[in-house]
């Protein structure tokens, strides 16, 4: 983890709400060059990608019966929606039928992800990679979803054109990154147990919001890309880092 000084710099660089930063989501006319060769994933890419996900599914020891089912690519590098703050989603898919405690094993795979995705700086061609493991038979909402395991597109992305109304969505996302701005101050005036409870309430209702978002109007959705500008403006990772500081601050005891 990145030392308390620097995540204090971090936190403090604060971004103006009235500068969000947009047009990252506009479509490209291509897929990622260093990823595509047209539409096809280049061999070296899928190669690399297959050998992360399997060695990171043998790492979990799950039992010798489940298998995984598929491994695909999917999220922006998937689609014509690409750019510099993109990842490379890779998904490990296994049929969640055959875990023996459900609900204790899909928190597991969560901390496993989660301690991969952050103790790895993995790129392909400029673009990190995201690791996840996901039930087979979940519904899963993209633009384009292309199977590693198979070399072929299971949905191909469309290129068209979308009518985004950019002022909801800067007018939003400028609203929740206000919100976290709050959530510092709290921390800032040391007032660690309301900064804690209000980052955990926001994390929250931000995920149940881009969810809902995905469920009624899929990726292209207000709400999913209000999610897509607050992770590609960092203020995610500053909202995840003050409920993380705010935690040890609760449970720390100072003095001799």
């Amino acid at each position: 983890m990145i030392s308390n000084p620097q995540w204090k710099k971090f936190l403090e660089e604060l971004t103006d709400p009235d500068s969000v930063d947009v047009s990252s989501l506009e479509a490209k006319d291509t897929l990622a060059p260093g990823l595509w060769e047209k539409d096809r994933l280049k061999p070296e890419i899928g190669d690399a990608l297959y050998r992360l996900a399997k060695e990171f599914f043998e790492s979990l020891k799950l039992d010798p019966n489940i298998k995984i089912k598929d491994v695909i690519l999917t999220g922006s590098t998937a689609t014509y929606n690409w750019s510099d703050y993109s990842d490379v989603d890779l998904h490990i898919l296994i049929d969640f039928n055959y875990l023996k405690d459900r609900e204790l094993m899909i928190d597991y795979f969560k901390e496993k992800t989660r301690n991969w995705n952050n103790t790895h700086n993995i790129f392909m061609k400029g673009f990190e990679v995201e690791m996840y493991v996901q039930d087979s038979g979940e519904p899963h909402h993209a633009n384009g979803i292309y199977s590693i395991l198979n070399d072929y597109w299971m949905k191909k992305p469309s290129k068209f054109s979308v009518e985004i109304d950019y002022d909801a969505v800067q007018r939003k996302a400028s609203n929740l990154m206000e919100e976290v701005d709050n959530v510092y101050e709290l921390y800032a005036e040391k007032d660690y147990k309301l900064a804690l409870d209000s980052a955990v309430a926001l994390m929250e209702r931000i995920k149940k919001y881009r969810r809902a978002g995905l469920a009624t109007g899929g990726i292209y959705s207000i709400e999913n890309l209000v999610f897509k500008v607050l992770r590609r403006n960092d203020y995610l990772k500053k909202l995840s880092s003050l409920k993380i500081l705010s935690y040890d601050k609760t449970m720390s005891i100072n003095g001799f």
